[in-house]
Parts: C-alpha cells; sequence; structure tokens
C-alpha cells in the first residue's frame, strides 16, 4: 500500500469511515484493460465491509470487469472552502476514500436481494413499507431488456483522509481579507 504523502490529514477511525461511506451518494469506480484506463461515477452502498453497486449486465464496463478484475474506488466530499488572510493556505474542506481491490458478480440470490435492500434504504430510506421481494431482484429487465447485474468489491486496501471545516474559517460570498485580519 502506498501511504497517504500529507499524513495529518490520514483518517483511520474505521467507524468514521463506515459511516462516511454509508452517507456519501456518488462513487468513482476505476477499471483498466491493456489498451485504456475507465472511470465512472456510481451509486454504491457500503455494506458488510464491501462496495455494492447494480448496472446492466453488458456492455464496456462488464466487458472491462471481466478482463481485469483488479478495481479501485474513490469518494469524495467536499464540505466548503476555507478562507486565509495568507494565500497558500486558502484550503477545501473534505473527506474521502479511496480502495482497491477485486470486482465480482454476485451470484448468491441472497447477498443479491440484502445489497439492492442495502441501496434502497441508502437512497430513499423509508419510502418502501416491506423489503425488497427476491423475485424482483432475480426477474427485473431494463426498458432495454437487459437483466440487472450487481457487483461486489472487495478492498485489499482502504485509505481515508480529510480536511475538516472550521464554521469560523469558511469561505462564503462577500467575505473580505479585511474580515480576518
Amino acid at each position: 500500500m502506498i501511504p497517504i504523502r500529507y499524513s495529518k490529514r490520514t483518517i483511520t477511525d474505521q467507524e468514521q469511515i463506515a459511516q462516511f461511506l454509508q452517507q456519501a451518494k456518488v462513487g468513482h469506480l476505476g477499471l483498466s484493460n491493456e489498451r485504456e484506463p475507465y472511470v465512472l461515477p456510481l451509486n454504491f452502498a457500503w455494506w458488510n465491509g464491501c462496495i455494492y453497486f447494480h448496472g446492466a449486465d453488458s456492455g464496456r464496463k462488464v466487458e472491462m470487469i471481466n478482463a481485469n478484475s483488479r478495481v479501485c474506488f474513490s469518494v469524495c466530499e467536499e464540505y466548503g472552502t476555507i478562507a486565509s488572510p495568507v494565500p497558500a493556505h486558502v484550503d477545501t474542506a473534505y473527506m474521502s476514500v479511496f480502495l482497491a481491490g477485486t470486482i465480482e458478480r454476485v451470484q448468491e440470490p441472497s447477498e443479491m436481494r440484502e445489497a439492492m435492500q442495502a441501496l434502497l434504504d441508502k437512497y430513499v430510506p423509508g419510502y418502501f413499507s416491506e423489503p425488497l421481494p427476491l423475485q424482483h431482484v432475480l426477474k427485473y429487465r431494463s426498458s432495454v431488456g437487459s437483466a440487472t447485474a450487481i457487483f461486489r468489491i472487495t478492498p485489499e486496501t482502504l485509505t481515508a483522509k480529510g480536511n475538516p471545516l472550521a464554521e469560523e474559517k469558511q469561505f462564503y460570498p462577500g467575505r473580505k481579507v479585511e474580515m480576518d485580519v
């Protein structure tokens, strides 16, 4: 594993990392083949220590996964800009997580249902009054007729870093350097 260069921003609190991954809305999946890298944004769920997402069962993403199961996944949330009278100290408040590992298509029906339920619970919490039926997961077809594929990324490495926002230093329109000196 390559260490985080700016180590004072490293986050090691596993509960904080899990909480971040459970609330962050968009992650970026990095794939590669012998010719080129490919990065795409995804909705995802962090469940049982893995990243889960769903999509069509064919296409460029699936072809690249089939060719190379080594992937990376990153998530970043920006919390605001930090103002400072010293231009080199103007900064961004954020948290990010980067993981690398292997990806595989989920085959076990109960894991497929649980992963899809985790996605529903994350993106539309409380919307459905009943758990997702297994038959819905197994029989669903998209508008173009493809089955839904559910993928699991099992991390081999996971790093997190962040820069918290100090409210008194947050930039807002109209804030001037004269207010901070």
